[in-house]
């Protein structure tokens, strides 16, 4: 499709300006003490939604449009979809109109407002190449376009030519923009608080397991008071599976935990200096995190 030809047309260009106008609105920018991203108002009473890699800490500034600028407090991430909730005091925000991203069909228009490398409200357009998962991210559903995102997009809107907001970005992979689906983002505004919390921070590695080679997580952090901690792993491990399940792609504990409930327990197996083991811990709870912060 040739994108001069859309944008060349005067009503089509005209009603896509309207557009953006009503996105702008909705989409903030979040400052971080190591760095920021963008964000969307997903509800009038101060629900804003960003990447779990952007809202790392516990606080983060959130700036409107209109230049206000208002502490942010995270209320819950999920480092599996790459999403975070952060609350603003401030009544009757712009909130997004949402969508359905699985009304979607390869080759259709979407946009995007984010802020690139300091440039405030940007906005960029592509094609949708699918929905669906990715190889390397496990079973994940993304929506996934020929965006260019650059660094300052991320938590973003990816939005229909209407508009709605169907996706929140998050990445780059294999050439293509990934975008968490809209539906998905709301099922994480609306899942109750309080879920599991292991207190890791872990990288993938290659382990030779059984004459074959597996992959691994190796712990490089584990957060004070953390469930981790109390159970006795170590920084240096590396995990090789979770209630008997091997790993097979970076996301599948992360995933595991965002399903689990706090008070559970999970049994991960790990190598420590060469030894094989076994360790049972007890899940925490992100409110819990979130008190003792």
């Amino acid at each position: 499709m040739n994108r001069q030809m859309i944008y060349g047309t005067p009503a089509l260009s005209a009603e896509l300006a309207k557009v953006l106008e009503g996105l702008r609105m909705s989409t903030v920018q979040v400052h971080t003490g190591d760095g920021g991203g963008t964000g969307v108002i997903w509800r009038t009473e101060g629900v804003v939604i960003t990447n779990a890699h952007v809202a790392r800490q516990d606080k983060a500034d959130v700036e409107l449009l209109d230049g206000r600028r208002l502490r942010g407090l995270v209320m819950r991430r999920d480092s599996f979809r790459d999403l975070a909730v952060l609350h603003v005091k401030a009544p009757n925000l712009p909130a997004a109109v949402t969508g359905d991203s699985r009304a979607l069909r390869a080759g259709e228009l979407v946009l995007a407002v984010g802020n690139p490398l300091g440039a405030k409200q940007a906005v960029s357009a592509g094609v949708v190449h699918a929905v669906g998962p990715i190889k390397g991210l496990g079973a994940a559903r993304w929506v996934q376009s020929d965006l260019y995102l650059q660094p300052g997009n991320s938590g973003g809107p990816l939005a229909d030519v209407r508009g709605r907001v169907i996706g929140i970005n998050s990445m780059i992979a294999h050439g293509l923009a990934l975008s968490a689906p809209a539906e998905e983002v709301e099922e994480f505004v609306v899942r109750p608080a309080g879920g599991a919390w292991l207190g890791i921070t872990t990288r993938p590695v290659l382990v030779r397991l059984l004459q074959r080679t597996a992959l691994g997580l190796t712990i490089v952090e584990i957060e004070s008071g953390s469930a981790a901690q109390q159970a006795g792993f170590r920084v240096g491990d590396t995990l090789i599976a979770a209630d008997g399940q091997p790993f097979e792609t970076p996301v599948d504990l992360p995933q595991r935990l965002s399903h689990a409930v706090a008070g559970s327990v999970i049994s991960i197996d790990l190598f420590r200096s060469g030894r094989r083991l076994t360790i049972a811990a007890t899940l925490g709870s992100q409110a819990h995190r979130r008190q003792a912060a």
